[in-house]
């Protein structure tokens, strides 16, 4: 059985114990009886403002799952895929430090490029062609 402490993100993040809290329910699916009688589901709730994580990663992390946060700021993440309360423990731990390890690193800023010679010849000659088949498609002269 694992130690339930501080979540360690990576080498230079890690989330004290206090800063999460973890409710437990009874989740749907297999297990036969036992999903009836015991709590193995598991809800962490973080509140993202109030951590001690640096500002930008928690800016970051705020933009990328707004639509997970809650009004009052926090995140629950849900585990129930197993059937042991400690596995969807840690299953729900796990999630968090990814998702927040995937804030923490910063988007590698994109270098514009212009397009190059063949690729612009190529879409002037597919507007081209595409301009002549619409061309065709207009009223056709009786007389002729």
């Amino acid at each position: 059985m694992s130690e339930f402490g501080d979540l360690r993100i990576n080498d230079e993040l890690t989330l004290p114990a206090w800063e999460l809290s973890e409710s437990f329910v009874r989740a749907s699916g297999p297990g036969g009886q036992n999903v009836n009688k015991v709590s193995t589901a598991v809800q962490l709730t973080w509140h993202v403002e109030a951590s001690s994580l640096p500002p930008e990663v928690k800016a970051r992390f705020a933009r990328q799952f707004a639509s997970r946060i809650t009004k009052d700021g926090r995140l629950i993440v849900e585990a129930a895929e197993h059937r042991s309360q400690v596995l969807n423990r840690e299953a729900a731990r796990k999630r968090l430090a990814q998702m927040i390890d995937k804030a923490s690193r910063r988007p590698k800023r994109r270098i514009r490029t212009k397009p190059t010679y063949g690729s612009v010849k190529r879409r002037l000659k597919s507007k081209k062609q595409r301009g002549e088949i619409k061309a065709l498609r207009g009223n056709v002269d009786p007389t002729e």
